[in-house]
C-alpha cells in the first residue's frame, strides 16, 4: 500500500477508528486473589553498587567523534558560556508537545488497530508477536501495595517458559503465544525474598491474577535507571535541539521530585550502518550534571534511507547497559523517527530485546517524532504494550499543559479524544513519578 494511502487509513480515519474501537468487546478475564498472612520482616535491602562514571568523550561528530568534550554549540544559552557550569538551574526551551497511549490499558482497542493494520497495511517483514490470550500478573503485599521486582517463572509442565520480573506497579504481561508450548496450563511460580506463592492459569483464557505475597513495602528512596536510546540521524535534526532541552528539563525536574529517588542515566545513540558510527553508549551516571553535558554534545547526521540500526541501539540499551535490576525502577526511554532495519543479515532483533527487557523488569517507552511511518508506529507500540510501556507522540502543537487536543500530524493511528496533550517534559516526570508513587499508594 503507498505510504499516503496507509497515513490516509491512520489518520484522517481516526475518528472513524474510535467509533469502531469503542463498539469492541474485551476479552473475557477473571481476577484470582492468592493471599498468605503476616508480613515477613525478612526483606531484602536495596542494591548499594556504585554507579560507574559517565564517559568523559562527549558526542563532536563535527571533527569525527575524536578526542575529549567539545564545548555545546548552545553554551551562550545555558550557562554563560562555560561548559562546565552546572545546568541545573538553567531555563529551558522545553517547547515540545506529546500526547501518550497506554494499550494495556484499553487492550481491546489495542488488538483492534492490530486487526485493521494487518488487514489494510499488511505485516510485510515485521515480526508477528502474537499477544491474544495475555495474563496479567499484579503481585503485592498485605498492605496490598505493589511489590517491585518479584520474580515470576513460568513452567510449561517441568520446562521454564520465562522468567519476568515485576515493575513498578508490581504487574508482569504474560503472552503464552508469544512462547509458543504445548502446554493446556502454565504453572505460574512467584518468589520475593523469602515469600512465595503459586497458581495454575489457562493460555486459552485471558485472565488478571492478583497475587498477595508475604514481603514487606519498599523503603525509601527507590533506585530509578533510566536510559535514553536516542535516534540521532540526520532526519531527527530538527527535533534534537528541542529534545535535549526536554531531556536536560526533565532530568532536573527528577532532582526536584519529593521523592528524591536514587537516579542514574545512561545515554545510547544510535544512527544506521555506514554513518560515522552505529551506536554509541554513555554508561550510568549518578552525577546528573556530568549527564547533561554530555547530552548537550549530541548532533544529528547521516542516515539516509528510513529505517535505522534500532535492533543494535536496543540491544546496546537493555543487553549491555550496567541496570542494577534487583529493587529498581527500570525506565528506557526511545526517541526515533524510523523503525528498526528489518533486512540486515546477522543483526540484532527488537524482539527478543523487548523480551529481555520484560525479563529484567525493564519498562520501554518509545517516543514518535514526526515522520514516523506506520510500520515504525506498530513496531514501537509493539514493544510499549510488550513491556507494560506507553505509546509517547510528539504533537507539535502549542496547547497549554494538560488540554485535550488533536494530535497536530496525521502520521500516527491514535483517535482524536483519546489522549491529552502535555509539554513532552512535563509528560514524561509525569510517567517517572506515578511509576515511584504507587510503590508507596499514592
Amino acid at each position: 500500500m503507498d505510504k499516503w494511502i496507509t497515513r490516509a487509513f491512520f489518520g484522517l480515519a481516526g475518528i472513524g477508528l474510535l467509533l469502531t474501537l469503542a463498539g469492541c468487546s474485551p476479552a473475557a478475564t477473571e481476577t484470582i486473589v492468592v493471599q498468605e498472612g503476616a508480613v515477613s520482616t525478612n526483606t531484602a535491602q536495596p542494591s548499594a553498587t556504585a554507579a560507574p562514571e559517565m564517559e568523559e568523550a562527549a558526542e563532536d561528530d563535527m571533527d569525527g567523534g575524536a578526542g575529549g568534550p567539545q564545548p555545546p554549540a548552545e553554551s551562550d544559552e545555558r550557562g554563560g558560556g562555560d561548559p562546565d557550569e552546572p545546568l541545573v538551574d538553567t531555563e529551558f526551551q522545553a517547547s515540545l508537545s506529546a500526547g501518550e497511549i497506554d494499550d494495556n490499558e484499553d487492550f481491546a482497542a489495542y488488538m483492534q488497530y492490530r486487526a485493521d493494520y494487518e488487514r489494510f497495511v499488511g505485516m510485510g517483514n515485521i515480526p508477528d508477536v502474537e499477544v491474544r490470550g495475555r495474563q496479567v500478573i499484579r503481585v503485592v503485599n498485605a498492605q496490598e501495595l505493589p511489590v517491585l521486582t518479584a520474580e515470576v517463572f513460568i513452567y510449561a509442565g517441568q520446562e521454564l517458559v520465562t522468567r519476568l520480573l515485576t515493575d513498578a506497579s508490581g504487574t508482569v504481561y504474560f503472552h503464552p503465544e508469544a512462547y509458543p508450548r504445548d502446554a493446556s496450563t502454565y504453572t505460574v511460580s512467584i518468589r520475593h525474598g523469602q515469600a512465595e506463592e503459586s497458581f495454575t492459569l489457562d493460555p486459552a483464557q485471558s485472565a488478571e491474577w492478583t497475587v498477595a505475597l508475604n514481603t514487606a513495602p519498599t523503603e525509601a528512596p527507590v533506585n530509578l535507571d533510566i536510559v535514553f536510546l536516542v535516534d540521532t540521524t540526520y532526519s531527527m535534526d530538527d527535533e534534537i535541539a528541542q529534545l535535549k532541552d526536554n531531556i536536560l528539563s526533565i532530568s532536573a525536574q527528577i532532582r526536584a521530585l519529593p521523592a528524591q529517588p536514587n537516579v542514574r542515566y545512561g545515554l545510547v545513540l544510535f544512527r544506521d550502518r555506514g554513518d560515522i558510527y552505529v551506536t554509541r553508549t554513555y554508561e550510568f551516571t549518578d552525577d546528573v550534571d556530568a549527564f547533561q553535558q554530555v547530552l548537550l554534545n549530541v548532533r544529528a547526521e547521516g542516515g539516509g534511507d528510513i529505517p535505522e540500526s534500532l535492533n543494535e541501539g536496543l540491544y546496546r540499551a537493555v543487553a549491555e547497559m550496567d541496570w542494577r535490576i534487583e529493587d529498581t525502577v527500570s525506565l528506557l526511554f526511545l526517541v526515533s523517527d524510523a523503525p528498526p532495519q528489518l533486512a540486515y543479515e546477522q543483526d540484532y532483533s527488537y524482539i527478543n530485546q523487548m523480551q529481555q527487557a520484560a525479563e529484567l523488569g525493564i519498562t520501554i517507552h518509545p517516543i514518535a517524532s514526526s515522520g514516523l511511518t506506520a510500520d515504525g508506529e506498530y513496531i514501537f507500540r509493539q514493544i510499549a504494550q510488550f513491556t507494560g510501556g506507553n505509546f509517547i507522540f510528539l504533537t507539535y502543537e502549542d496547547q497549554p499543559q494538560e488540554s485535550t487536543g488533536e494530535p497536530g500530524r496525521d502520521d500516527v493511528s491514535v483517535p482524536e479524544g483519546s489522549f491529552t496533550v502535555e509539554d513532552l517534559d512535563v509528560l514524561v516526570t509525569r510517567l517517572i513519578e506515578e511509576e515511584i508513587a504507587q510503590l508507596f499508594g499514592q
